[in-house]
């Protein structure tokens, strides 16, 4: 069986990311198996999955920045606000200049209130988002607080009559559609848009180039961890020594004196094994997880 930790994979297009998730259980020969943040079937790349006791990370990795390259194509709008979906709407974009482009991607950076997709995850009264657009509904989602920190385009292509595509590498809070940039955008200049390709390049400090492919997990089955527990948790967080009698105190949930780390952190023990990830409040370092083996 494989060691708790983490597996930076490169997601292959087509796949769910639960797809990913069953067959990393297989590889894996576990049932705790979870996923740090959901891709799009059509989208590919960094997609942070935790294996045994390193699953309880992943709340931590889902809330973390991300950062993508993503094509968007100007000039149409789908349902889905992707390629997935149906057209819904055609206007020429050929006369929309550069210029233009740029400025409609530019307002879409820093706090942004944005509208998610309606073909989302996102539940409304029990119910996904994306499953009542199928069922004919039409959802209307409440804007959310979301940060995008960087937006640069990268390219501007022309290549095809009636329709502008743009290349933008974009960097973002947890929770921002890269798709919903791509429908305002569309929208700011008239002429509709859509994501036809998403790649996502980082999520926190895991990136591209750490991450493994399915096939090459496939060989090195069952030991697909690319980043076992204590490794993954001091990549991830500020690191607090914590000598005897606190690790003692703090494996069995105890609070420990605050050492003005802002947090969340990881705690270590003497033998460099992680014992907790631990915030502070009201003067006390509490564990929000204990990861001590009992």
């Amino acid at each position: 069986m494989s060691a708790d930790g983490l597996i930076v994979v490169d997601k292959p297009g087509g796949m769910t990311s639960h797809d990913v998730v069953a067959r990393i259980r297989r590889l894996a020969r576990t049932r705790r198996v979870g996923h740090g943040g959901t891709l799009d079937p059509m989208a590919t790349g960094v997609l942070v999955i935790g294996v045994g006791r390193a699953t309880r990370l992943l709340t931590y990795v889902i809330g973390a920045g991300k950062s993508y390259a993503a094509t968007v194509r100007l000039g149409q709008a789908t349902v889905t606000d992707d390629a997935e979906g149906d057209v819904l709407a055609t206007t020429p974009a050929g006369t929309v200049t550069d210029e233009a482009v740029r400025s409609a991607f530019a307002a879409l950076t820093g706090e942004i209130d944005q509208v998610p997709s309606a073909v989302s995850a996102i539940k409304i009264d029990g119910q996904r988002a994306y499953k009542r657009v199928r069922e004919g509904e039409s959802v209307e989602l409440p804007a959310r607080r979301v940060t995008v920190s960087r937006l640069d385009v990268r390219a501007i292509r022309r290549d095809t009559p009636d329709v502008v595509d743009v290349d933008i590498d974009v960097t973002c809070s947890s929770g921002t559609y890269i798709r919903a940039l791509a429908r305002d955008a569309g929208l700011a200049l008239s002429v509709g848009g859509h994501l036809t390709a998403l790649r996502r390049t980082a999520v926190g400090g895991f990136t591209l180039a750490e991450a493994a492919t399915l096939d090459e997990l496939e060989r090195r089955a069952p030991e697909v961890v690319n980043l076992p527990l204590d490794a993954a948790a001091d990549r991830f967080f500020p690191r607090r020594e914590a000598g005897a009698d606190e690790a003692r105190v703090l494996s069995h949930g105890g609070p420990l004196d605050p050492a003005g780390i802002a947090g969340p952190y990881a705690v270590f023990g003497p033998d460099g094994g992680l014992i907790a990830i631990v915030s502070e409040r009201d003067g006390r370092a509490r564990a929000e997880i204990v990861l001590a083996p009992a």
